[in-house]
């Protein structure tokens, strides 16, 4: 079924990879082949990739170290029938990230799920991330659709001195401009005012949350360091309050 015109599918995808805190991620048994399905909390790399913190005791963690391969349902947890919104299965390697991967990787996971800074150091706890390998996006009538990787993950290649510069703008943003978020959140994306916080950023927009939702601020031009997302981040609260 091919999507109709207005349909953007890689906006949509990347969306519910950035904004989703829970999924359904489904291994195999070692032994037999079989499938296995359980409830996971995830976050988002940079790039829109999935980021799992499991443990080795868990089942699935066992079948991802025996064999990578997975998928991983989203959806975006729409009020009534949940058959009526949107959701992907993304199919991918589970891979246990080490070093300076795995300091990236903790740092965004606890921003989606500070809670989990309780066990997060726990021996048996390690942060994985899925490489992916392609998704299959449901979204309504005309809009069921299949996507390679460069068609939902965000270009990092010339991004580098922005995911360096992360760590400090998330701590900025929330310690010093918590009323920009409120403003971004409110007057930008039309949500209800809540103690809205900065979990991440990349090249294309900035991720928020507060009280179990999220929210996806798009930039309208990439950013690629830190000079230019302060600038950025600078001009939207300007919109912002011009339209308080």
């Amino acid at each position: 079924m091919q999507p109709t015109a207005d349909f953007d599918a890689s906006k949509l995808a990347r969306s519910l990879l950035r904004r989703s805190r829970q999924g359904a991620l489904a291994t195999l048994m070692p032994k037999s082949g079989d499938p296995y399905c359980s409830l996971v909390n995830v976050a988002s790399h940079a790039d829109a990739s999935p980021i799992l913190l499991i443990s080795r005791l868990a089942l699935h963690t066992k079948n991802i170290l025996g064999d990578g391969r997975i998928s991983l349902m989203l959806d975006e947890r729409a009020a009534g029938d949940p058959l009526e919104g949107a959701r992907i299965m993304l199919a991918g390697r589970a891979e246990e990230a080490t070093g300076e991967a795995a300091k990236i990787l903790r740092r965004r996971y606890l921003n989606a799920h500070p809670s989990a800074e309780a066990f997060a150091d726990f021996k048996d706890f390690s942060f994985f991330r899925i490489a992916p390998l392609g998704l299959h996006l449901v979204a309504g009538f005309g809009r069921i659709i299949d996507l390679k990787p460069e068609k939902f993950l965000t270009e990092m290649s010339d991004a580098a001195d922005l995911l360096a510069a992360e760590e400090g703008a998330v701590a900025h943003m929330n310690e010093d401009h918590r009323e920009a978020m409120n403003l971004y959140a409110t007057k930008l994306l039309g949500a209800a005012a809540a103690d809205w916080r900065c979990t991440g950023c990349d090249p294309e927009g900035l991720d928020m949350q507060a009280e179990g939702a999220t929210l996806r601020l798009e930039f309208p031009e990439r950013v690629k360091n830190g000079n230019e997302l302060r600038k950025m981040l600078v001009r939207l609260a300007g919109e912002a309050r011009a339209k308080a």
